[in-house]
């Protein structure tokens, strides 16, 4: 495809600028009330946490602290010797997405589930990779997968009138699921002759869930944690020939030496089990006896995140994204209407469905390709002989289809009140390069893609089933102080690059997350937005405030408020990556749950 260069004209002229789209009124319509009263936060390049003045931010919750199971609350040893049993009972590591639950409906009490993406073996090992074996891996997997945890807010302290959220131990809503706890696997790929394996030969059952990297939720109360590089476990300890499908995944092109230990991570002996990874998995958290369950309906991919939207008739669709460059957004759209009086009707929910792949067209315009069995190419002349089929291999029935290839889609965040959905593409420094799969295309514009953008979308009608949307650009992000035109973005308000995680909060406000790689922070293009940073944006206005700045090679990742939008919680992950750190505790630096409120006990964000 032809390259261009971006410039503001270009995208004005194709109706999909910031103001270039005629539905945008009822956004502006929503409220003219100035949702950023905070002050903002100048760009750091401390090993430290930063937030407004105002405000506090304290750890709630580390790597290492024990999650308060009946079974036992081992405290985290610092020259990390803790073994796989007690890692089991603690937090894992590399704290990403999450979401607060609330008991009995309350702001002061519920539970937090929060994924623990991947391992630093350097650092969860006293001898990092020296002389790595098996209890190495036993530990490895007991840090990865989601934890549960019970927290509330009390008086700590006379001098702390608006109190301190702390971990309720023990609790019996407190689990660990890692990568060795039974799940089940359910929808239409499920007890496929693709997912059995010697282990399993039904198909149904898989042991443990990883990579667990962004989230979603139901509105019935379910937790969704989204299995992203789960090509990085397998490999072989003998050459072997990959196939067009495996090698469509990554299988084999880097990864932990996990493989050399459990034979189920080798492709040449269990070549079916990494099929049974890169799904959505749903948790019960207040069913802390529940069993997990892979959802297969939606899809099978580097899956980021699953964000609701309910319509008025009853109608919920799924937002799923494939984070990696080049590849794509999804949609799932439940066959039936979800019950919002009888929660356990919506148990199965997510099994009935059609999965669809998003395609940008100019001028603002879109499509949902549906991901069905025998639709256009998906048929068995094609290697597609199944809809379960379809699912396992979702990368190849999109390509298939000729959806539109996006740079790295990550974030997704669905206004309640406007039906507008926004999704983050974190960057794409290889489109339009020398061998790259394609240069722009509408709804990524930028060739070497280094900053990002975040891409709005309204679907036809309001209609979460809508076979159709309209899109633009919220933001384009970038330096303004940058000479070069691709670097500058269109931004009202704080520069920022790689935008990542989205949330929006009960006002209105976006929370951006951003996800810089470790060895480009600071550096080149990047040089002035000193570390990672989470930014607050009016989506009615589109400023954009700087609100939090992470410590050193730190990403900021999950981030979730409670319904009154008095406390936050945020995620820090990888510290230390790229460069030296000791946050949060003067140690070995380890990822942690932030909690942060005003100091008065008001709104945060004014």
């Amino acid at each position: 495809m032809r390259t261009f260069k971006l410039t503001r004209r270009n995208l004005l002229g194709a109706g999909v600028g910031l103001t270039g789209a005629p539905w945008l009124g009822a956004l502006r319509s929503v409220s003219a009330a100035q949702l950023l009263g905070f002050e903002r936060v100048a760009a750091s390049s401390a090993d430290e946490v930063r937030v407004p003045r105002g405000y506090t931010a304290r750890v709630l919750w580390a790597w290492g602290d024990p999650v308060g199971h009946p079974a036992g609350s081992p405290a985290f040893k610092p020259d990390a010797s803790n073994d796989a049993r007690e890692q089991a009972l603690q937090a894992g590591m590399h704290h990403d997405g999450m979401h607060f639950f609330p008991l009995e409906g309350r702001n002061d009490h519920g539970l937090l589930a929060i994924n623990h993406e991947y391992t630093g073996e350097d650092l969860l090992h006293p001898a990092g990779m020296t002389n790595w074996g098996r209890a190495q891996a036993e530990k490895s997997m007991a840090a990865v997968g989601v934890s549960v945890i019970e927290v509330r807010l009390g008086k700590t302290g006379t001098n702390d009138n608006i109190g301190r959220w702390e971990i309720v131990r023990p609790s019996h809503y407190a689990r660990r699921i890692t990568l060795t706890t039974p799940i089940r696997i359910a929808g239409e790929a499920a007890g496929h002759p693709l997912m059995r394996t010697t282990a399993d030969p039904t198909g149904t059952q898989v042991i443990g869930t990883m990579m667990n990297c962004a989230n979603g939720w139901t509105p019935w109360g379910t937790y969704l944690t989204c299995e992203e590089n789960f090509q990085a476990y397998f490999g072989a300890r003998e050459k072997i020939e990959l196939g067009a499908a495996q090698r469509r995944y990554g299988l084999g092109e880097r990864g932990y030496p996990h493989f050399q230990f459990e034979p189920r991570f080798d492709l040449a002996i269990t070549p079916n089990e990494a099929n049974r990874f890169g799904w959505v998995v749903e948790i019960d958290p207040y069913e802390p006896q529940s069993v997990p369950v892979k959802r297969t309906a939606l899809g099978r991919f580097r899956h980021e995140v699953a964000v609701p939207f309910a319509g008025a008739s009853g109608r919920i669709a799924f937002y799923l994204c494939d984070d990696e460059g080049f590849e794509y957004l999804y949609k799932f759209v439940a066959r039936d209407a979800w019950n919002a009086g009888n929660r356990a009707v919506n148990r199965d929910l997510l099994d009935h469905g059609t999965l669809h792949v998003a395609r940008f067209d100019a001028g603002g315009k879109g499509d949902w390709l549906p991901l069905v069995y025998g639709t256009g190419p998906l048929t068995s002349a094609n290697g597609f002989a199944d809809q379960a089929t379809v699912l396992i291999h979702a990368r190849l029935a999109a390509d298939a289809l000729g959806a539109t290839r996006m740079d790295r889609p990550e974030g997704c965040a669905v206004d309640a009140r406007s039906n507008a959905i926004f999704i983050a593409c974190t960057n794409n420094s290889a489109r339009g390069t020398a061998g790259a799969k394609e240069g722009a295309n509408p709804a990524n514009p930028r060739v070497r893609n280094l900053f990002g953008h975040i891409v709005r979308i309204k679907e036809s009608n309001d209609d979460p089933a809508a076979a159709s949307f309209r899109w633009d650009f919220f933001a384009l992000a970038g330096d303004a102080a940058r000479p070069e035109p691709e670097f500058k973005g269109n931004l009202r308000g704080d520069a920022f690059g790689s935008p990542d995680n989205l949330y929006l909060d009960a006002r209105g406000v976006l929370w951006i997350q951003t996800d810089v790689s470790p060895s480009a922070l600071g550096k080149g293009p990047y040089a002035a937005l000193g570390n990672n940073q989470m930014l607050a944006a009016d989506i009615t206005t589109g400023e954009v405030r700087r609100f939090l700045t992470a410590p050193r090679g730190a990403e900021v990742a999950g981030c979730v408020l409670t319904a009154d939008t008095r406390t936050m919680f945020v995620n820090i992950q990888h510290p230390g990556e790229g460069s030296p750190s000791t946050w949060p505790d003067g140690g070995r630096p380890r990822s942690a749950t932030l909690v942060i409120r005003r100091d008065d006990g008001g709104v945060i964000g004014t």
